[in-house]
């Protein structure tokens, strides 16, 4: 198994389990995670990021469906809908580069359409 597949794999369920620690140690300093918003660099930017996706992600109710992993080279790739108790998203997709057994950039985008409070 490559190195690759192997870190796709636990970050994979490091975000599953909500393992924010464990989810950290798979990025380094200089690691970058491009959004739509921008690019969140190192550690302490991609924390904030991720304790505010396990927050919302970790919610009663949550539905994840993953449609496609793809890994070649240094490059990992999932396309994914999910819907929260706050926000429903669509086409999402997540595309990692890794190096040296860290996530050295990580892309996510998706259509999040925010649920209206009845």
């Amino acid at each position: 198994m490559s190195s690759t597949q192997k870190v796709f794999e636990h970050h994979l369920a490091c975000f599953a389990a909500g393992d924010l620690e464990g989810t950290l140690s798979d990025y380094t300093e200089q690691s970058v995670l491009m959004t739509p918003l921008g690019a969140i660099r190192g550690l302490p930017e991609i924390r904030k990021f991720f304790e505010v996706a396990y927050a919302e992600f970790r919610e009663p109710g949550t539905q994840f469906t993953t449609h496609l992993m793809l890994v070649e080279g240094d490059c990992a790739f999932i396309a994914w809908d999910a819907e929260t108790s706050a926000n429903k998203y669509e086409g999402a997709c997540d595309t990692f580069i890794i190096r040296d057994g860290r996530i050295a950039v990580q892309t996510f985008s998706a259509k999040v359409t925010p649920k209206r409070a009845t």
